[in-house]
C-alpha cells in the first residue's frame, strides 16, 4: 500500500505526452500529486492544469508581460526561462520529474534532477541523443532513469528485471507504424503536401514529430536514443515496421530467446508504468486500454525500404559515427521539417538536406554539453544555408 502520494513535476505539461501523465496522475490520486509543471509559452492551457491540479508552482520558458499576474491571483507561484525548469526539478518536495517537452531547454534540469536523485521520466529525445554523453553518467541507481516513449519503455521493460542485461542482450528492434507514406511509391512521395505527412495513421503528435514519423527519421533517432540508454552499439539496435502497433519492442537474448511489449498504442500505458514502477496500476479492466480479441492480433512486420525512406539510414549512419554528427542531425531536422511544412521544399528533399549537412561538417567532436549544444545550432546554421541555395 503507497504510504502517501508520489509527488510529480511534469515538463511538457501542455504537449501530448504531457498530457498521457496528466491522465494518469488524475485516474490515480492516491498515488500521484501533481505539485509542480511547466509548459513552453501556452500560459492559458498551463493556468487551467495547475488550477485542476492543484500545483501550487509553474514554470513558462516564454512568459509574457501579463502572465505572472493571472497565476499570482490564483496562488501559483511562476517561474520562468531555463533556470525555472532546474528550480522545478530540484524542488526538494518532488519525488518524480518527469520531462516529456521537446527540444533542449531542458536538459540542464534533467540533469540536476538526476544528480539530486529524483526519479526521472524521460520523454525528451534530443537530451540523451545529443547530450547522453553528459547524462547517462549522473544516473545513480538501476531504474532512476525511466524511459516513456513507448519503444523504448517497452525495451526497459524487458529488460529491467534481467541480471547484467547488456551483456544478455543480443539485439533490440524497435518497431515503427510505417506512417501515413507505408503504402506509398517514392514519386508519390515526392509531391506529398504536409496535410498528407501529418495525417498519421496510429499517434496523435505535434507536428514535427509526426513528420518525423512520415520520413521515419523519427525511428532512426530513437535507435540512436535506444544505442545510449542501454548501453549497445549500433550494430545491436534495429527497426521494423509493424503497421497495427501493438508490438513496441523486441529484446533478443544471447540465448535466442526473445521478449516483447505488446499493448495498446497509447501513451498512457508507458507513462503508467514509468510512473508506478515497480508496482503495475490496475488499467486491465478499462475497455479503453484493452487489447482486440486475439484473432484480431495482427503480428505482420516489415523491413524498413531504404529508397523510399532514407531518412532512417541517415540516422543509423550519425548513430554509427558518433561525435558530432548526432547533434548535427538533430538541428539539420529540425530546419529541413519546417521547410516542408512551410511548402518551401518537396517532401523527400528533407532527407537531402539532412545528408548535405553532415557531409559537410569538417570540425571536432564534441567535448561538452556546451558543445553538443552549439553543434544543433551548427546543425541548423548549415541547414538554413542549403535551403536559401536550393530556394527553400
Amino acid at each position: 500500500m503507497v504510504s502517501r502520494p508520489k509527488r510529480i513535476v511534469v515538463i511538457g505539461a501542455t504537449g501530448s505526452v504531457g498530457g498521457s501523465v496528466l491522465d494518469i496522475c488524475e485516474r490515480f490520486p492516491d498515488r500521484f500529486e501533481v505539485v509542480g509543471m511547466a509548459a513552453g509559452s501556452n500560459a492559458d492551457s498551463l493556468l487551467a492544469l495547475a488550477k485542476k491540479f492543484r500545483a501550487r508552482r509553474a514554470c513558462l520558458v516564454n512568459p509574457t508581460c501579463e502572465t505572472a499576474a493571472k497565476f499570482r491571483a490564483e496562488g501559483i507561484e511562476l517561474v520562468s526561462g531555463e533556470s525555472g525548469l532546474v528550480w522545478l526539478a530540484e524542488m526538494p518536495e518532488a519525488d518524480h520529474v518527469v520531462f516529456a517537452s521537446s527540444g533542449t531547454n531542458a536538459i540542464i534540469a534533467l540533469q540536476r534532477a538526476l544528480e539530486a536523485d529524483k526519479d526521472v521520466s524521460l520523454a525528451n529525445k534530443e537530451s540523451i541523443v545529443a547530450a547522453g554523453p553528459w547524462v547517462m553518467p549522473l544516473v545513480r541507481r538501476p531504474d532512476q532513469l525511466r524511459p516513456v516513449d513507448s519503444e523504448h519503455n517497452a525495451i526497459w521493460q524487458c529488460v529491467r528485471d534481467e541480471p547484467e542485461a547488456s551483456a544478455n542482450i543480443s539485439r533490440i528492434i524497435l518497431t515503427a507504424s510505417g506512417g501515413p507514406f507505408r503504402e506509398w511509391t517514392v514519386g508519390r512521395m515526392q509531391a506529398a503536401a504536409p496535410e498528407d505527412a501529418l495525417a498519421h495513421p496510429v499517434w496523435p503528435m505535434g507536428s514535427k514529430i509526426t513528420i518525423d514519423s512520415a520520413t521515419l527519421m523519427n525511428k532512426g533517432i530513437e535507435c540512436i536514443e535506444a544505442m545510449r540508454l542501454f548501453s549497445l552499439p549500433h550494430d545491436r539496435v534495429g527497426a521494423v515496421i509493424h503497421p497495427k502497433s501493438f508490438v513496441h519492442g523486441f529484446v533478443v537474448f544471447k540465448d535466442a530467446s526473445t521478449k516483447m511489449i505488446f499493448s495498446r498504442p497509447d501513451m498512457r500505458l508507458p507513462a503508467a508504468s514509468a510512473l508506478a514502477w515497480p508496482e503495475r496500476l490496475p488499467l486491465d479492466g478499462l475497455d479503453e486500454f484493452s487489447m482486440p480479441p486475439m484473432t484480431d492480433w495482427r503480428l505482420d512486420f516489415e523491413e524498413i525500404d531504404a529508397e523510399r525512406f532514407p531518412c532512417f539510414g541517415t540516422a543509423l549512419e550519425a548513430g554509427r559515427k558518433g561525435g558530432a554528427y548526432p547533434p548535427l542531425l538533430i538541428g539539420a531536422d529540425e530546419v529541413a521539417v519546417e521547410a516542408f511544412l512551410e511548402k518551401r521544399i518537396p517532401f523527400l528533399t528533407i532527407s537531402n538536406i539532412i545528408e548535405l549537412v553532415l557531409q559537410s561538417y569538417s570540425g571536432p567532436s564534441p567535448n561538452s554539453l556546451e558543445d553538443a549544444l552549439a553543434l544543433i545550432g551548427e546543425g541548423v546554421r548549415l541547414a538554413r544555408e542549403i535551403c536559401s541555395a536550393i530556394g527553400g
